[in-house]
């Protein structure tokens, strides 16, 4: 219910809503990714804070959790910038790649693009499955990751793909979010299809009523993985923890439908510089407060917070 209703009742923003202005970036391999910049009334400083909001499986700069994070940041008078994953910004990508949970490469690729034309510190924030992979991408950088970013938050990620990935497709998650979440990738892989005859077994994926099936068909081969075990083993972050040599924050809700507590980080599991949070309620990126009908503004608030002490 926390989940639910932080996305469809709760309110994101007071005031205006947050514009966005579309900057779209050439890749390496001859693809794009869109980045979406928070419009702002006022001229900031070129030594002003960037938050880079890496958005979830399916997710945008349309996102309940981006409205609330952009609240915040014109607040505190930041800038901020969703970059959209592949796929995910409303237009078909050229190239066969689309975007997977452990995609740290293109996390360093773009936190490389956004160090070079941006004088300020810059923190990276990851929602869910963005969180999953800007924590992979920490995990692999080390002490170098202090390059590029002043500190990182993942919130709600499923750090352990193996356990998010069984409950996510039992149960009631299976009949309403898995539902819900094939809805959209089928259609989109499908145009892949067509873009690309023979990348994958039509049938094979139409027949996929779990994201375990899907990955199977679709993630796993198309980014290098043998199968899904094999896709949801290398590209978890929890492995990794220990290697995170910049200041990171874990949180996660202990009753959120998508990631067992059982399968979250121990403090002993980690290394020094990784903070945990591991509130009893939240859901899934489903921290609501206030009174009825309640706002987003707490959750983005403690994170601004833990990254600038105040």
């Amino acid at each position: 219910m926390q989940t639910i209703y932080a996305a469809k009742v709760a309110r994101r923003y007071d005031g205006l809503q947050p514009s966005w202005l579309r900057e779209r970036w050439n890749t390496p391999d001859g693809d794009f990714v869109d980045v979406d910049w928070l419009i702002e009334e006022t001229a900031l400083a070129s030594n002003t804070p960037l938050l880079v909001l890496f958005h979830g499986l399916e997710g945008s700069s349309s996102s309940h959790y981006a409205h609330a994070f952009a609240a915040e940041a014109r607040t505190r008078g930041w800038r901020m910038a969703t970059p959209h994953f592949r796929g995910c910004s409303g237009e078909l990508n050229w190239q066969p790649r689309a975007y997977h949970s452990g995609d740290f490469e293109e996390i360093d690729w773009m936190l490389k693009k956004f160090r070079a034309q941006h004088a300020g510190p810059i923190f990276a924030v990851g929602v869910s499955l963005g969180g999953n992979a800007l924590m992979r991408w920490a995990g692999e950088m080390g002490q170098v990751a202090a390059q590029w970013v002043a500190g990182i938050a993942s919130i709600c990620s499923p750090i352990d793909l193996t356990a998010s990935g069984k409950a996510i497709d039992s149960g009631f998650n299976k009949a309403v979010y898995a539902r819900m979440f094939l809805s959209s990738m089928k259609p989109r892989a499908m145009e892949k299809l067509q873009q690309f005859p023979g990348l994958f077994d039509s049938n094979e994926l139409m027949r996929a009523n779990t994201l375990y099936a899907f990955d199977d068909v679709f993630t796993a081969p198309l980014h290098g993985f043998k199968n899904t075990d094999d896709y949801w083993h290398r590209a978890s972050a929890k492995p990794g923890l220990m290697s995170v040599q910049v200041p990171a924050l874990v949180l996660n809700a202990c009753n959120d439908p998508f990631i067992p507590a059982s399968s979250l980080p121990r403090q002993d599991q980690v290394s020094e510089h990784v903070t945990l949070w591991q509130p009893k309620s939240g859901g899934h990126v489903g921290f609501t407060s206030g009174n009825f009908p309640g706002d987003l503004k707490e959750m983005p608030r403690a994170v601004f917070k833990w990254m600038t002490h105040g």
